[in-house]
């Protein structure tokens, strides 16, 4: 059985064409930038509005970050 047939604690990605960490993987994205797209991709199966603020944290944090590194 693959890992991706399994899914620990619920069935949200189940019924998705591509599950996000298929997408994340063969993208290369990193990991703040990933965990927006599973949030975004998960929120009316799982987490309702909770998991939309963490995907909006995850955004702030990527701006925060971002305008620090060009600053220096």
């Amino acid at each position: 059985m693959s890992a991706l047939d399994k899914q620990v604690s619920g069935d949200h990605y189940k019924s998705l064409k591509i599950q996000p960490i298929e997408f994340i993987h063969a993208n290369s994205i990193p990991f703040a930038e990933g965990s927006v797209i599973k949030y975004v991709t998960r929120w009316r199966d799982k987490g309702g509005v909770a998991d939309l603020e963490k995907a909006k944290h995850f955004i702030e944090l990527l701006i925060e970050l971002e305008q620090a590194r060009v600053s220096e």
